[in-house]
Parts: C-alpha cells; structure tokens; sequence
C-alpha cells in the first residue's frame, strides 16, 4: 500500500488539478492490467509518464478497486493544493547557475521580506557590514513605523566572537533597531555563537539562509536560501525569537 500512496502522491504534486481530474476519471472505468493504455495520452511530459506508469504498476499489486483509486487521486489532489496555496517555497541560490536552479540574488529575497514587513521585523545574522541597500530598506521600514528586531554576535569585547563591533555600528546607522545579543549563556552553550542567518517579517514570510549581511554574501559568494510565505513555520519562527527575548536568552544592548 506505501508504494500504490507514494505513487498517488506523486502524481499530484507533478499533474494539474485538471488532469487529476481525467486521469481519476479514466481510471474508474478502467481494469488495472489495460490502464496504461487509458492513461497514456493524458499527460505530456517524460516524467509525468514516468510517475503515471508507476502508479499503474503500484494500483497492479494492491488490491484496491478503480473507484477507491480515483478517490484517492481526487482527495489526494485536495489536499495537496490546499496546503500548496496555504504555504508556498522558493529556493533562493546566488552564484554559478545551472539549468537545474534558477539564480535569484540574496540580497533580492532579503530586500522583499523587508519591504513587506508592515508591523514587525526580526532579523538574525553573524556578522553586518557594507549592505547599504539593506541599511536603506531597513530604514524606509523604520520610518513606516515597524517594530525591527536584529539578533547579532557580540564583539570580542562584549563576549562574543567578533573583532569589530557590529552592532554597535548597526544602532548608530540606525538608532530606532531594537539590536539583541547572545552573552549569558547556558554552560552547554558555551564558545556557541549566532550562527543562524533568518528573516522574518510579520510572522506570514520568512527567509532562511546560509548569507550573512555582507557584500560578499548578497552578490559575490556561493549562498542557498529558502523563502517560506504563508503557513505554519514563519509565525513558529517568530514566535521562537520572541521567546528567546521574553525568556532573557538573549538581551537588548
């Protein structure tokens, strides 16, 4: 049953609704051993084929009548467009390209989470410095009257693991960021450092990447990234930061 279920799912999440729709048609007046044949022509492309032929093959070796098939296909087919126009994805990757990702800039993804911040902002990295495009939008966000919050390591100086102070030098860019540090830490935590790099905006968007706030990381380095809009995991990531300021992990400077 795992098989014929993986080859449902499968299907769904690579044919259009519509086609859903005739192939589970198709298959309520069709015999297990000629539905290659009914299916055959609903589809286009080599993979999509590939994934038909196997779920032809899983329905052979389940004992499951061609209407409870089409059942499965259909409520399959719901529920994955239900959570796909829920919560959408998008791989974020800047440098060398291939045919396989397509090349959209860090520094791009970043500003729109920015820009789309309309209450609250939280941002988290290891290090900042010469981003001015991200200083600029920061501020514009300031000036709209949302709440920005920027987790940071703390200068060697303050605890932490950096030779400059960068966050001394993101509050005098901009005074009005609630900027936060890691510096009393648990004993198991300890040498640990702000390593996450996220953006969160508003709890409803949220960029999770491997690029630090430099130049070097929004145009010139090799960076993956994953943009999440919508669904469960930007408001539980904010709601996590939240937590770690409520809880006094980390503290305001």
């Amino acid at each position: 049953m795992k098989r014929l279920l993986d080859s449902v799912a499968a299907v769904v999440s690579l044919v259009s609704p519509e086609k859903v729709e005739i192939i589970a048609s198709r298959v309520r007046r069709a015999d297990p051993l000629k539905a290659a044949s009914a299916l055959s022509d609903v589809v286009g492309t080599p993979i999509a084929e590939t994934v038909i032929d196997e779920l032809v093959a899983a329905w052979r070796s389940n004992q499951v009548s061609s209407n409870e098939l089409a059942l499965m296909l259909l409520a399959a087919s719901h529920a994955f467009l239900a959570a796909t126009s829920e919560q959408s994805l998008e791989v974020v990757w800047t440098g060398p390209t291939t045919p396989f990702v397509s090349s959209r800039r860090t520094e791009q993804v970043l500003l729109q989470v920015i820009n789309a911040a309309e209450n609250k902002l939280f941002i988290t990295s290891f290090v900042s410095y010469q981003v001015s495009s991200i200083v600029n939008a920061l501020e514009e966000a300031a000036n709209r009257r949302v709440e920005i919050c920027m987790l940071l390591e703390s200068s060697l100086d303050q605890g932490g693991s950096l030779s400059v102070d960068g966050i001394g030098k993101m509050k005098r860019l901009i005074p009005s960021l609630h900027l936060y540090a890691w510096q009393d830490k648990a004993e198991v935590f300890a040498q640990g450092r702000v390593h996450a790099k996220v953006a969160v905006a508003d709890g409803a968007t949220c960029f999770i990447t491997s690029a630090n706030l430099t130049d070097f990381a929004m145009e010139r380095n090799i960076e993956a990234g994953v943009l999440i809009s919508g669904g469960r995991i930007p408001r539980l990531i904010e709601l996590h930061l939240r937590s770690l300021i409520d809880s006094k992990v980390i503290s305001e400077v």
